[in-house]
């Protein structure tokens, strides 16, 4: 498995490399631009290549971009369709030309206007991004932790998505722990989480499984509240050990995303690979 987390850019993108290297990391997650403002960054030429150069010299595995989280591709309003869009082209744009392996987002809301309206939005818009895919970059669906209209809660509503898209070969997932959590499924459970991968697997297939983003919770299972909380810190807790070490995701890059109270991911990287240690190792080992 390789660890990683998602860093700042700031002082220019190829700075992510150097922070996840100082980190140990393996594999890393940022920003191409602001995360709550629709104008893209511009970034220098020299940027991109330093970008790729220290990703080839620190020996990062796995770069995932995030799009914005402004981004709503089932929004029926047209105006913020429309910058979705754009902002999620220039996402993928930029993670082309830095060499990233997935750009992921959160689909967003039907803001009410029920699922059927909202994916009537979101599939048109997929199939014209996914044609800025290629063999190496994938688009990324993130599972949704369900509150209110947000689509992605469900291995069926996934799945919905990619059977209108034809089954697209570039179209993959990004699973989140708390989301998964929060929208009813005990990560801690192994019978559960067995069977919630079976089911993703017969529906989506575990080979569009491309990325994870651990992070516990603040809330209780099933709450449908995003609400982050540092590994180890919250209501998933030690439980995180067994999501960690089921045999789906040993290849996948973990990523974190919620820093610890000192604002780094130092000892939350430990503590992730104590609990995957601590999950795949022998019983009574």
């Amino acid at each position: 498995m390789l660890y990683g987390a998602h860093v700042s850019s700031a002082g220019g993108i190829s700075s992510a490399i150097d922070r996840a290297e100082e980190l140990g990391c393996t594999a890393v997650q940022v920003f191409t631009q602001s995360p709550r403002m629709w104008k893209p960054t511009a970034h220098a030429d020299e940027q991109v290549e330093r970008f790729r150069t220290r990703r080839e010299e620190a020996g990062i595995e796995y770069v995932v971009c995030h799009a914005l989280y402004l981004v709503n591709l089932a929004s029926p309003d047209p105006e913020i369709h429309a910058k979705s869009v754009a902002a999620m082209r220039a996402s993928l744009e930029t993670a082309a030309a830095i060499g990233a392996e997935g750009v992921v987002f959160h689909v967003g809301s039907h803001l009410g206007a029920g699922l059927e309206a909202g994916l009537a939005l979101v599939v048109p818009a997929l199939r014209e991004l996914l044609e800025l895919t290629d063999d190496r970059l994938w688009l990324l669906l993130e599972n949704s932790a369900g509150a209110g209209g947000t689509i992605g809660r469900s291995v069926d509503e996934l799945g919905r998505i990619l059977e209108q898209l034809d089954g697209h070969p570039r179209l993959g997932i990004c699973l989140d722990s708390c989301h998964w959590w929060v929208s009813g499924i005990d990560v801690t459970d192994p019978e559960v989480l067995h069977a919630a991968l079976v089911e993703l697997g017969a529906r989506i297939g575990l080979d569009r499984l491309r990325c994870l983003h651990i992070n516990d919770a603040q809330v209780g299972l099933g709450s449908n509240r995003d609400r982050h909380a540092a590994l180890g810190e919250g209501t998933i807790g030690d439980g995180m050990a067994m999501f960690l070490a089921h045999p789906a995701f040993q290849e996948i890059p973990a990523i974190l995303e919620t820093p610890g109270a000192d604002g780094s991911y130092t000892g939350e990287l430990a503590l992730l690979a104590a609990l995957h240690s601590r999950g795949v190792a022998p019983s009574g080992a």
